[in-house]
């Protein structure tokens, strides 16, 4: 039987501060987030040595924020995101990460962000049981993935150039639109006609579940330098572009649940709170039969809640005494491996 265990969650990967608290019996009981939106923004995307800065001074006094409003319970570990992500911002939530572990007596845990999006449905009271084909689309990774465990992995498709949310903020940036972009163009194509633009739908007619976004861009280019210089034109490109990924994400997402004979589907990462996204893989699910789970949205971006949660899940491999301070820029999903059962030493 496996112990409770009560575990602090640290998410720094990125341009996103985080801290939560989860309990393996009473689920989540705090998180917190500082997102670096505005100090980002003048640059049109995220500098690295100024979210590393911003990390160091933000990151601990959301730990100290949850503990306190958790009720101050009693830690049994400490998980943070050793990577992928930017090495200087990752460091500094392993280096608190090892510190308080270093100071609490507390084992410690490096863990996967990505592993994290996948499993962060499981924080939801409706919660998909194993397996399920998982779709994660976020600014950094377009991945179709076969979930049959926590550690049991296997990549179906990726994206070949660009992941979906750089798509996203690239043709934001060619319409004028402002930091973050994936938000902005989703605003604007509400305004804007659907079918204006027959832009390509990449790969559909090619067999296999990898993605390419770099067609599509190219698409979205021409037909900004053909348009004229009105709000209506602009958002008839956004519009035509974000039905277009749809349509590719909705066919590859039925397709991967065909192949690989699943019929639970996952959507996780910052796309995967696209309302368009969501109204038609739900519609999608409807029709071919299948289920359909998605994490809130403020657990779709980055946030500690799921790193935490996978913490508590890899429990049996935290490791107690001087933790080093891991950090790594590429770490394939691929290459995790089911929870090792062994006692915290």
């Amino acid at each position: 039987m496996q112990r409770k265990n009560v575990i602090l969650g640290i998410e720094s990967s990125c341009d996103e501060s985080a801290a939560a608290i989860y309990d393996s019996e009473r689920g989540l009981l705090a998180h917190a987030l500082h997102s670096q939106v505005a100090l980002h923004a003048d640059y049109g995307g995220v500098v690295p040595e100024l979210a590393s800065r911003d990390h160091i001074r933000k990151t601990l006094p959301l730990v100290e924020r949850v503990i306190a409003e958790a009720g101050t319970p009693e830690l049994t570990g400490i998980a943070y995101t050793r990577g992928p992500g930017l090495v200087g911002a990752l460091l500094v939530g392993a280096s608190i990460a090892a510190g308080l572990g270093m100071s609490r007596n507390l084992p410690v845990l490096g863990v996967h962000h990505m592993e994290g999006h996948l499993l962060s449905p499981m924080l939801e009271d409706d919660a998909p049981d194993f397996p399920f084909v998982a779709l994660l689309v976020s600014g950094g990774h377009t991945l179709l993935v076969k979930v049959d465990g926590v550690g049991r992995y296997r990549l179906l498709g990726q994206s070949l150039d660009d992941a979906v949310g750089e798509a996203f903020d690239k043709c934001a940036k060619m319409l004028g639109l402002g930091y973050p972009g994936g938000p902005a163009l989703a605003a604007l194509a509400a305004e804007g006609r659907r079918d204006a633009h027959a832009f390509p739908r990449p790969m559909l007619k090619r067999p296999g579940l990898d993605f390419s976004f770099s067609g599509l861009k190219t698409a979205v280019m021409l037909a900004v330098k053909a348009a004229p210089d009105t709000r209506a034109a602009a958002a008839d490109i956004a519009a035509s572009f974000e039905q277009a990924v749809v349509d590719t994400l909705v066919a590859k997402c039925a397709r991967a649940l065909k192949a690989s004979d699943a019929r639970r589907l996952v959507v996780a990462g910052g796309v995967g709170a696209n309302r368009c996204l969501r109204a038609a893989l739900a519609d999608r699910a409807a029709r071919d039969g299948f289920s359909i789970h998605f994490p809130r949205a403020e657990f779709c971006t980055d946030n500690a809640a799921m790193i935490a949660l996978v913490g508590s899940l890899r429990a049996s491999e935290m490791k107690r005494g001087i933790a080093p301070a891991e950090a790594a820029a590429r770490w394939p999903l691929d290459t995790l491996e089911p929870p090792v059962a062994r006692s915290v030493a």
